[in-house]
């Protein structure tokens, strides 16, 4: 059973700083691609950042690219999003998902690419 759980949310203020965490267990993804995604309240779900098996390669939205950094441990099966210089428009859901379906598969960067999610976690940043 894949499971992914995502923590690490909260409230802060802009211009500050958050690190979520998405703890992936039932299979072995350091195989996989990862990514991040969010949802505001009224807006679709749109893409965030995105990490290749081996954590060598990265993508970016543009809306966060030079204040977002994807990583993840594959000993520990978890894959972190540090956000900084964070803005009011960051707040939504974010959510964490695996793309199982690929062995060293490209990074995806739309979410029919993913097949596993976890359940999101809260971000909210005031002004």
């Amino acid at each position: 059973q894949v499971q992914l759980v995502e923590s690490g949310g909260g409230t802060v203020q802009a211009g500050g700083s958050l690190r979520v965490s998405c703890a992936a267990s039932g299979r072995t993804f350091s195989r996989y691609a990862m990514g991040w995604f969010r949802q505001a309240p009224g807006k679709e779900r749109e893409f965030v950042a995105a990490i290749n098996w081996s954590g060598g390669s990265t993508y970016y939205a543009d809306s966060v690219k030079g204040r977002f950094a994807i990583s993840r441990d594959s000993a520990k099966n978890t894959v972190y999003l540090q956000m900084n210089s964070l803005k009011p428009e960051d707040t939504a859901v974010y959510y964490c998902a695996v793309d199982s379906k690929r062995w060293y598969g490209n990074m995806g960067r739309t979410a029919n690419e993913y097949d596993y999610w976890g359940q999101g976690t809260q971000v909210t940043v005031s002004s």
